[in-house]
């Protein structure tokens, strides 16, 4: 919350001075936006200038009817759908999929993820760690975290800087770096908050401040230390995001050309919200967030696996693909890293519930732009996609990579945890050469 503090009282207009003066009540684990813009200045990182959308789909989705279909398997196995060609030569996607085949050379698979944990959770798609790990001190902390401790904002103007680290899905984690580097998650209460209430004019805010000012000067002559100041400049760039709206506008498409709004599916059917979600992730970069995480569908299917996949792919390639083309004709695809995957893939044999059940030993990630190499798949299943065969990845060896992108150091680079311990971001540090 951006609070200048004040007596509370009422005026004639209805609102109270104290009230007056708590305008954008941002949800940042009960820290103040002001706060938050202050770490993030201490956290002096080289960013590449690279930002994030990370995408979690809840519950674990197959990867035998998503992106590593079994066409020769037995049917017990293979299942009901067949492998598409895509845009790129030798890689193919569901048949469910076919605006994603479209630009296929624009991402990659891997296809050999071998140490899923089976955990119905965001964690490893957030961090590439366990829920478990270190979880007496707070967790492992997620990429915006780390984002947000490393690089700080990607944009400081008179009008402010944008929060680093910007969750959509409610499933991001700080972890053990504390409240101060959590997501803001723009619910109704807080994204009512980004913006001036109408009955105060930006001239009335700024009449305030100034006058908070002068109160000031007061305080710091009585106070020979000179610590006493009500008003820095990082609440001034916190007013500065509060009076522009940027991030307000950023969140509301209502405004958006209908075309990309049709081409993302919005309106289309019950998972228009969802696919509004990857329109407002493009904004949202734009508005100067590093990193924008979202989720999509429900993927535990242990029954009606077939049914759900026919329900769910087709909107999702729908906004995916979207999202890549937008980013590339407005020339941010190389800038932008787009992660995609769940907690875990599914058992490659069907049960008699017409299922795929947890399955741990291969699934899928899936990764496009931020100036990689795209158009493959990397790594290779058995033939019955039981577990990886050729090329084995490990999760953290893809946000390895990902770092390396974004211009921070793992191998060098640790946090101290709350125990005084020095802590590495991955443990496992392999890049994943295919890629970069």
């Amino acid at each position: 919350m951006l609070i200048l503090p004040g007596h509370q009282y009422q005026c004639c207009d209805g609102i109270s001075r104290r009230g007056f003066l708590q305008i954008g009540a941002l949800a940042f684990g009960g820290l103040t936006l002001p706060q938050l813009l202050r770490a993030e200045s201490q956290s002096g990182g080289k960013a590449t200038g690279k930002s994030v959308i990370n995408i979690f789909l809840n519950g674990g989705p197959t990867h035998m009817d998503t992106f590593d279909l079994k066409p020769q398997a037995p049917s017990e196995f293979r299942g009901e759908f067949l492998p598409i060609k895509t845009s790129s030569p030798g890689l193919e996607i569901c048949e469910l999929m076919p605006e994603l085949a479209t630009v296929g050379n624009q991402f990659s698979i891997i296809r050999s993820v071998e140490n899923f944990k089976n955990e119905h959770n965001a964690r490893q798609s957030d961090s590439g760690w366990s829920v478990n790990s270190l979880k007496n001190i707070g967790g492992r902390p997620g990429i915006g975290s780390v984002m947000s401790k490393i690089l700080g904002p990607a944009q400081v103007t008179p009008e402010g800087a944008a929060p680093t680290n910007l969750d959509l899905s409610g499933s991001t984690r700080s972890g053990f770096l504390g409240p101060m580097h959590s997501a803001f998650r723009p619910n109704s209460r807080a994204r009512g908050n980004l913006i001036l209430d109408r009955r105060v004019t930006r001239e009335r805010l700024d009449d305030r401040a100034q006058l908070l000012k002068n109160l000031d000067g007061i305080k710091q002559a009585m106070d020979a230390s000179g610590r006493m100041i009500a008003i820095d400049s990082f609440t001034e760039r916190a007013m500065g995001i509060i009076t522009s709206g940027k991030l307000a506008d950023a969140l509301d498409t209502k405004n958006e050309d209908p075309k990309t709004k049709e081409m993302y599916g919005i309106g289309k059917d019950r998972y228009s919200r969802s696919n509004e979600s990857f329109l407002k992730a493009r904004r949202l970069l734009e508005a100067g967030v590093r990193c924008v995480s979202l989720n999509f569908g429900s993927w535990d299917t242990h029954g009606k696996n077939f049914d759900s996949m026919r329900k769910q792919l087709p909107p999702l390639s729908k906004a995916l693909s979207a999202l890549i083309i937008d980013l590339d004709r407005t020339g941010r695809l190389d800038d932008t890293i787009i992660m995609m995957s769940g907690e875990f893939g599914r058992t490659p044999r069907v049960n008699r519930n017409a299922g795929r059940d947890h399955w741990n030993r291969a699934g899928f990630f899936f990764i496009a732009g931020g100036g990689m190499r795209h158009g493959q798949a990397i790594g290779k299943t058995n033939r019955l996609g039981e577990f990886p065969q050729e090329r084995p990845v490990k999760l953290q060896h893809i946000f390895h990579t990902v770092y390396h992108q974004l211009g921070i150091d793992a191998n060098n680079i640790t946090f101290t945890d709350p125990n005084g311990r020095p802590q590495y971001i991955v443990e496992e540090r392999e890049l994943i050469h295919e890629l970069i």
